[in-house]
């Protein structure tokens, strides 16, 4: 599965991005090189259907600029073999930019004077994917996890067999070739020498990715690895035991529960600061509050439904308008303009909300 998820500065950037012929696109897309063609088959229909949304439009040149960028996506055929779950696409007449991301995403095309943002907010929140690294001194294995498809081992160019022949010995147990490494003292040296070396192939693997890592593996190999790795979202918790003991399903069935506890915490976190904020006037989820407190860059944390839809829009001086004629997505903008003021911004599912309202927002002032 390649994964290339947006960085804060992506969402920040796409959010504020206006064209009056901006194109999004999102689909579902096969992990399978095979199914590469019946990725560019769905894609080449959803193109063909924002195309004619743009034909309608009176701007030939428009068209002619992104059917261009559409038609060179579709006539690369090595893009299409290195897939995600989903694939988003973001099309102006200047500019292309796309992404593949680890959620199930459904089939969305749209044409506007800016980009729909929620799908790909709900794919950066919580992706529901891992890797997990199995470790121990007989070898190492990278696992590929998602929230509803079987397990599968990533190939990682030159792995360590074990952790003896990392070190060039017979056993890590036995003396060093000098004679001044033995005992547990040794064996602790030979192991950090082996947790580096299999660090050092994992780099150009983890190189850009956001998905948790989460260790599989016992003491002193589990320590040792996490405290020289240089990933950044290594999770806190690991999958306990023996990890040789353990098919690849059973790590990844581990560490959705590692997924869910991580995201539960976060969440039950966010409720009850929400709460704490609320009593001094510091959080609010009233549409038309969040709104303003929006335009005013003073929302800190703002969580959203993620299939909310009201419609209306966002003034410059923060007025909620409710207008079905509108053609935007009144929570979408909240959130929009949270993000352009550097406001972390969540979607979310409705019961995961204070009261299940539509929108939460933890404020840096009141207002």
């Amino acid at each position: 599965m390649h994964i290339d998820m947006p960085t804060r500065y992506d969402l920040e950037r796409l959010a504020a991005a206006r064209d009056p012929h901006s194109v999004t696109v999102y689909l579902p897309t096969s992990t399978v090189p095979a199914d590469s063609e019946e990725n560019q088959t769905r894609a080449r229909s959803l193109f063909g259907s924002a195309l004619e949304l743009l034909r309608a439009g009176e701007n030939k040149d428009s068209l002619t600029a992104i059917e261009s960028f559409l038609h060179e996506l579709l006539e690369t055929p090595e893009f299409w073999f290195d897939m995600g779950r989903s694939l988003a696409i973001f099309a102006t007449p200047t500019s292309v930019l796309e992404f593949r991301l680890p959620n199930d995403l459904e089939n969305h095309v749209s044409v506007s004077d800016r980009f729909a943002i929620t799908p790909l907010l709900r794919a950066v929140t919580f992706p529901n994917a891992a890797l997990v690294l199995a470790i121990s001194q007989d070898g190492a294995r990278l696992i590929e996890v998602s929230a509803d498809r079987p397990a599968q081992e990533i190939t990682v160019p030159g792995m360590p067999v074990d952790a003896a022949s990392a070190v060039g010995l017979d056993s890590i147990g036995g003396r060093s070739h000098f004679g001044r490494l033995q005992g547990e003292e040794g064996r602790k040296v030979r192991l950090a020498q082996y947790a580096r070396s299999v660090d050092h192939v994992l780099r150009p693997i983890l190189n850009g990715q956001s998905l948790p890592l989460v260790i599989a593996a016992t003491e002193p190999l589990r320590s040792i690895y996490r405290n020289l790795t240089g990933y950044a979202h290594l999770a806190a918790e690991a999958i306990e035991g023996n990890p040789d003991e353990l098919t690849s399903a059973q790590l990844a069935e581990a560490a959705r529960g590692v997924l869910d506890r991580i995201y539960a915490s976060e969440l039950v976190a966010l409720q009850a600061t929400f709460e704490e904020r609320r009593a001094s006037g510091r959080a609010s989820t009233d549409l038309s509050d969040l709104a303003r407190a929006a335009a005013f860059g003073a929302i800190a944390t703002l969580a959203v439904d993620m299939d909310a839809h009201v419609s209306g829009s966002v003034g410059d001086d923060g007025a909620l308008t409710f207008d079905a004629d509108a053609g935007h997505d009144a929570v979408e903008e909240i959130a929009r303009r949270a993000l352009g003021t550097g406001a972390r911004v969540l979607a979310v599912r409705r019961s995961d909300l204070p009261e299940n309202v539509q929108a939460a927002g933890i404020l840096r002032y009141a207002i």
